[in-house]
Parts: C-alpha cells; structure tokens; sequence
C-alpha cells in the first residue's frame, strides 16, 4: 500500500510539473510579443470596478480588441488549465495584431461587487466597452469571443447596441437564452417548464461563499499583481457525489443537503417560468433587437441546441436592420458543450463514433475578426457558408443558406401499436400511414422511479450523467418507456432540422411530464440518442399560466421541438421513445400538482398515450431524401 501511494504521489507530482512548465512556456512566449497589463481594475458607472487584464501587441499603431468576460478565474499565476487556457487565447490573439482583454464579472474573485447568475447589470459590459474604445491603443472595434458563461452575456449586452460593439462570436450560448417565440427556457433553467438540473450542480462548483475573503477597497494595481500571485481567491468545495445529491427531495434543499451555498439557487428555484425576475438581468429575450454581426457555434450534444438554433433564425429573420440580418453566420458541430476544438480524426461522442468532425475553427474566427475589426478584404462572406452543419451518419461537413436547408420537407410519422407498445419488446410502430382506431398505450410514471438520464445533450452535472450517444437498448427494456420503431429502410434519408413532435395523453393524476427521444437504430440493434426534449402538461397552453388535467380526459401536448442533423442509412430504422421522466437531466414531475420544489412525497401516473383518427399522435421529420 505504501508503495502504491508513492506510486500514486509521483505521477501527480509530474502532472504539476508538467502543467506548471506547459504554463511557462506560453507565458514567455507571450511576454516575448505582448504588452502585460494585469489587474487593471475598471470602473463601471456606479463606482465598483471589475478585475481587467490586457495583453497588447508591442507596436505603436492602434489595435482592435478581442474581449472576454467571464465569471471563470484567468489568474496566470499557479497552476490549472483554464489558466493555461487564458494566456495561449492571449497569445493567439496577440500575434495576429489583436489586444486580448479578460475581465471577471462583478463579485467574481479579484472583482468587486456581489455576483448574480446573469443577474449582473447589462451596463457593465457597456461600460467596459466605453473605456476599452477610449484607450490610447485601442482602434475603437471591440469583438466578443467565449463559450458557455463566457459567452451568454453577450447577447443582451449586444441589444444595447454599442458602437464599437463590431462583431461577436458566442459559442454553447444557451444559458443567455431566454424566450425565443414558444420556447421559453430561461437561460436553461427550464426546458417545457421542467428545471433542468444542471444550475443545481454547476451553482454549487462556482458559486463563492458571501463571507468569502475580500481585497479592501482602494487597493492598487501593484497590490492586487502581487497578492494574486499568492492568493487565488479561488474556492474548492469538496467533492461530491451528484448523481446521489440530486436525488434529494425537496429539490429546493439539494444544496443546503450537501453544505452548498444556496442564496441564489433558492431564489431561482421558486421562479416560475414566466417570472418578471427572469426578464431582469442578463438574459437575451426575443423582444431585444441585437444590432452586431454574429458568428454563432452550436453543437449537436449540447444542453440547449434547439434555443440556440432558434436564435440565429430569429436574428437572421427579424432584426430590423438588413445589413444586421445578412451577417449572422452558424456553424454546428456534432459534439458536446464546447467541446468544438476537442474533434478529432475519430470524434467519439459517448460512445458513438461521429467520424472526423475537425474544422479550421480558429482560422474562420480570425478570419470573421478580421473582417470586422480590422476591415480586411478578406472575402469572408464569399468563402463561407451561411450554415456550417455536421450530418452523423454520413460523418461530413455540410453547408446551407438557411436552417434548416431549404430542401428539408417536414414528413409526419404517426405512433401506432395494439396498446401494448411499452418497452423494446412491445409492438409500437412508428409509420407514414394513419391509424384508425385508438388503442392507447399505457405506462406507470413512479416519481420514485424514474427513468434515469443515459447520455444526451447535456453539461455541467458532474458525476451524474455522462453526456453524448449511447446504446439505449438497455434502458428500453423499462415497461415505463413507449418505444415506436419505423420499418427498416430501403433507402438512407437525410434528417436534418427541427423535429415537432405532438403526443395525446390522459392521464389519473393533475399533472404530469411527457418526454420524447429520437433515435437512430442500426442493423444489429444498437440504439444511438440524437436529442430529447420534455414537457410539462400543466404548462400546455403556455407559461403564463398552469392548466391541470382531469381524470381520464385526453389533451393535446405539444413539446418543444428537436434538432438533430443524422442520416439514417439503409437498413436502420428511425426510433422514439416516450415516457414521463429523464432524470436528473430533468427535474422529476411529482404529479400532485403541487410546486414540486417544496414537495417531497409524489404519486404514482397512470398515463396514457392515445393514437387514433381523433388522437393523431405524432412526430415531423425534416427530411432530405437521396
């Protein structure tokens, strides 16, 4: 045992020097080209100042400014990958002629104020804005560059509409999505009115205690270099196992359960999904008019794709300005949240192989930079497609004008079985043919049960759900899941677009969830996730107020679409699943009716799936055919 430890001991020993001389080496080539000017503090309008560091080219001309925010720590000093991470984005930036501006949001570490999850004021990034235009390097254009966190504030700072806002590029943005027509997710909070779980983990990794050490007011630039190679400020809560945290009820106590701080958490969790507090804040919403040329990156295996894919049409389609609605570009990937850069020759998501999935990110960034913030004839809109889009199956890059392509043609299957279509063994089928007569199909939803979450498009949740695609077949051997399988396929189709899918359910509870997964089966039987979405019934007719079912009555429940772009090759089959939980991707439906948050006691569903000439279950495929 002891050797085993030394063992043990050496190995990390190595990766911290390891990753301490990888930090070195960036750091000195950066100071090699670049001007250093850490721990600026700048104000903001009300007086608190925000932790800056710049990196500049060492030249006389002035320069264009890439600029990031985030609420991540950047401190160079130390040893940690998003450090590391910091200077080579610097570095990058710096050898092309670009300033490399990285701030910390209010209340986040070296950054004075209280933090709020995309609660922070919009004007500080105006602000910010106003004194990088000022300085005497700058050339007054300003791009905004980041994923996840680092990029969903920028949305709704670019309805302010600042002048030398002059392009961004937000990437796994859908955390700064709000409503966008019928969808109404809250930055993700939501997804049908169902919390998704992944703010309960993600808020216990990030947020910092209030009695948390604080630099005095007044410190200097000198003071603050010094002591931030000494103090990181950078909390480290003890780890935990999620996949048993979330299972708490009631869900409002999971963070205090596990010794979290819970301020924020506890006054989201109580939010409805129509909450005024939700349009306060940061979030973007579909009644604020984005005026900057945008380069969006989305990712098929990402927490909010079909947000973020709404978005851009949205942009593309309503802005009121037409130079703004001709520059909105988008590229999707076939990978996980932010995951873009990590595509290799053999990109495996979960355990599906998607192929080569690499793209010359960096270099249509740069380009789509220089474009804007230098003005360079560098004919990037002739060069690159509108729509950069990843199909799985054929495992390739391709290109549209529109998304979804303008040659998808939605194709409705309806669900149809003798009533007994629970499981993989059961005989749901999923056809192009309308069924007569109803028999529905019947499955117990046991909120002590549930349906646990097996891949998808998921992020941030720790331990608890491993995200991408993988074999369902396992899990369809649940009597509580509804499985609908097309014949096989004489010839491969294209599905490529949003996917709408209705379902006809009754049930003997007031509430209940639906949920619904698409799936692509192979010959030999393995069963590949593409997406998932669910819905709360009691929120069928809209968030803005809870309709309950009554014993035995039958509603039409439309879900929030899909997206996926997939071809289904010649001889595999086109799958879905229905049931009434995922979890803890999705918060569990007790079914009382109640708020849920405050619920630990549930009831047991018996819900019912009708397809019938009067009930026409059914899903729309945008197809593409060979």
């Amino acid at each position: 045992m002891k050797k085993q430890v030394i063992l043990i001991f050496g190995i990390f020993t190595c990766l911290i020097a390891s990753n301490l001389k990888a930090q070195n080496e960036i750091l000195e080539k950066l100071n090699e080209i670049a001007i250093v000017d850490q721990k600026i503090m700048m104000p903001m309008r009300d007086g608190i100042r925000l932790a800056t560091d710049i990196y500049r080219p060492k030249t006389d001309k002035k320069v264009p400014i890439i600029f990031s925010r985030t609420p991540y720590n950047f401190n160079s000093w130390g040893d940690g990958k998003q450090k590391t991470g910091t200077a080579k984005r610097a570095y990058e930036a710096v050898k092309r002629g670009y300033a490399y501006v990285v701030q910390n949001e209010r209340g986040r570490y070296f950054s004075e104020g209280e933090w709020d999850i995309l609660g922070i004021p919009l004007t500080d990034g105006y602000d910010a804005f106003t004194w990088m235009k000022n300085q005497d390097w700058s050339n007054g254009k300003i791009g905004t560059l980041g994923c996840s966190s680092t990029a969903e504030w920028q949305m709704a700072v670019a309805a302010l509409d600042h002048p030398s806002h002059a392009a961004m590029v937000p990437q796994g943005y859908g955390a700064g999505v709000g409503r966008i027509g019928d969808i109404n997710e809250q930055g993700n909070w939501y997804r049908g009115g169902v919390e998704q779980m992944l703010f309960f983990s993600w808020l216990y990794g990030v947020e910092q205690d209030k009695f948390k050490p604080r630099i005095p007011a007044g410190a200097t630039q000198e003071d603050l270099i010094r002591i931030s190679r000494f103090y990181d400020l950078a909390p480290e809560n003890p780890p935990v196992d999620m996949a048993e945290a979330l299972k708490h009820l009631p869900i409002q106590d999971i963070l205090k359960n596990i010794n979290g701080k819970h301020e924020i958490f506890d006054k989201m969790i109580r939010r409805k999904p129509n909450d005024e507090a939700w349009f306060k804040g940061g979030i973007y919403h579909d009644n604020m008019e984005i005026g900057v040329p945008s380069f969006w990156f989305a990712s098929w295996y990402d927490v909010s794709i079909t947000p973020n894919l709404a978005l851009f049409n949205h942009v593309r389609n309503n802005s009121k300005d037409a130079a703004i609605r001709d520059n909105q570009y988008l590229v999707i990937a076939p990978t996980l949240h932010c995951g873009y850069t990590r595509a290799t020759e053999n990109t495996i998501v979960g355990e599906r192989s998607v192929g080569d999935a690499r793209l010359n990110y960096e270099e249509q960034i740069y380009a789509w930079f220089d474009f804007w913030l230098k003005g360079e004839a560098n004919n990037f809109k002739e060069k690159t497609p509108r729509v950069q889009y990843y199909t799985m199956g054929i495992n390739k890059w391709k290109s549209s004008e529109t998304w979804p392509p303008k040659e998808a043609k939605l194709v409705t299957y309806y669900l149809n079985s003798n009533g007994k279509s629970n499981s993989l063994n059961g005989d749901g089928r999923l056809s192009t043919k309308k069924v007569k007569r109803d028999q529905p199909d019947e499955f117990v939803y046991d909120p002590m049960k549930p349906v646990p979450s097996y891949g998808g498009n998921v992020c941030c949740t720790g331990n608890a759900i491993k995200g991408g695609s993988f074999d369902q077949q396992k899990m369809e051997k649940r009597d509580d899941i509804l499985v609908y399988t097309t014949d096989v396929l004489k010839k491969g189709v294209e599905v490529s677009g949003f996917i709408e899918s209705t379902l006809y359910v009754s049930s003997d509870v007031k509430d209940t969830d639906l949920t619904i997964k698409i799936i692509d089966v192979y010959p030999d039987g393995r069963a590949y996730n593409l997406d998932e979405t669910i819905q709360r019934v009691r929120y069928r007719e809209g968030f803005d107020k809870e309709v309950f079912m009554k014993k035995g009555k039958v509603y039409k429940v439309d879900l929030t679409p899909m997206s996926t772009s997939n071809y289904f090759k010649k001889g595999h089959r086109i799958r879905i699943e229905i049931s009434s939980s995922n979890f803890p991707r999705f918060a569990r439906n007790l079914n009382t009716g109640g708020n849920n948050y405050d619920e630990k006691e549930g009831v047991i569903a018996h819900n019912k799936i009708h397809h019938s000439s009067k009930y026409r279950s059914q899903i729309k495929l945008p197809i593409i055919f060979d």
